[in-house]
């Protein structure tokens, strides 16, 4: 009979292995840690943002409401998530330090690159980063948009950078509520991007169509809607792309009923065109925009149904 061996075999080596493994559970508690973490490094970028959506709840209040909706995009996927254990990429270390040093610049660097915009993309950066690190690349595939999304609609967009479009838009507000007004029965004029409604009497009521009212924020926070609907409620690429393409008329058409709005409240009290009750007409307008965009998202999913075949009845011979 041959010898029996007492030798022990020796472990595998963790190439054998495969790339480090971490549990979902162990994953989730040390990224709770790291994000608070992330969080104070960023302080100023956070503190400024709430600041804006509560102080300006009709242009950017929605800045407030994009960090859940990109926690539910990810609760959504929890499962394929939860599936595997988590193999940390350490590329992500990398991409981590690019974007604090890259919001760093923005901060502190020349007067030039301190802009709100440039520092959230260094936050925007470094949370993709934190993200690779904790979860790897696995995770990526159902992280990157929910990321992105805040990234994009969570954060407020300077003037400047909105500067152009929105002087069209502010056009398009003036001419499409003259028009309006004129139609329903009111009379009015248009100078420019001011609209002179005139009363009973004759006595004209000027209404300044300025930049607040170009319906440019609107317009963020349709998109920003638009996306998360066709993400959460379409399943067709093609119905996706349709919804998210039609917030622009919808913002636009929502603007100009605002602004006529305004108008007609003009006739009334002059000061219901202006402080607060201006921002409130402009979030009660927000209501039948969100209304319209579920119509278009039902007749899109209707659409992409599809076609019942009739049945040929069989008869036996």
């Amino acid at each position: 009979m041959p010898p029996v061996s007492t030798t022990t075999p020796a472990p595998p080596s963790q190439a054998s292995r495969g790339p480090l493994e971490v549990s979902p559970a162990l994953t989730v508690a040390g990224a709770v840690v790291l994000l608070a973490v992330f969080v104070l490094v960023f302080w100023h970028f956070f503190v400024l943002q709430v600041r804006t959506g509560i102080g300006q709840p009709a242009d950017w209040g929605h800045i407030l409401v994009i960090p859940f909706i990109s926690a539910w995009f990810v609760w959504m996927r929890r499962e394929e998530l939860m599936s595997k254990p988590f193999a940390p990429a350490w590329t992500g270390l990398g991409i981590l330090i690019l974007g604090v040093l890259w919001y760093s610049f923005a901060l502190l660097g020349p007067s030039a690159f301190q802009h709100g915009n440039i520092q959230g993309a260094g936050v925007v950066i470094a949370l993709s980063g934190l993200c690779l690190l904790l979860f790897g690349w696995r995770a990526a595939r159902w992280l990157w948009f929910p990321v992105l999304y805040w990234g994009i609609f969570g954060q407020s967009i300077s003037d400047r950078a909105l500067q152009t479009v929105t002087l069209t838009l502010q056009d398009w507000a003036a001419g499409g509520a003259y028009y309006l007004l004129n139609a329903i029965g009111y009379d009015t004029d248009i100078s420019g991007n001011v609209l002179t409604v005139y009363g009973d009497a004759g006595t004209p009521h000027p209404l300044n169509v300025a930049e607040a009212c170009s319906g440019m924020r609107m317009l963020v926070a349709f998109l920003a809607l638009g996306v998360a609907m066709a993400f959460m409620g379409l399943d067709r690429w093609w119905q996706r792309w349709l919804l998210v393409l039609m917030a622009a008329p919808v913002a636009v058409a929502v603007n100009i009923l605002r602004v006529a709005t305004l108008g007609i409240l003009s006739l009334h009290d002059a000061n219901m065109i202006q402080g607060e009750f201006h921002h409130f007409v402009g979030m009660i307008w927000l209501i039948p925009g969100f209304i319209m965009f579920l119509g278009i998202q039902w007749c899109l999913r209707v659409l992409g149904e599809p076609a019942s075949t009739p049945k040929v009845a069989t008869h036996a011979r």
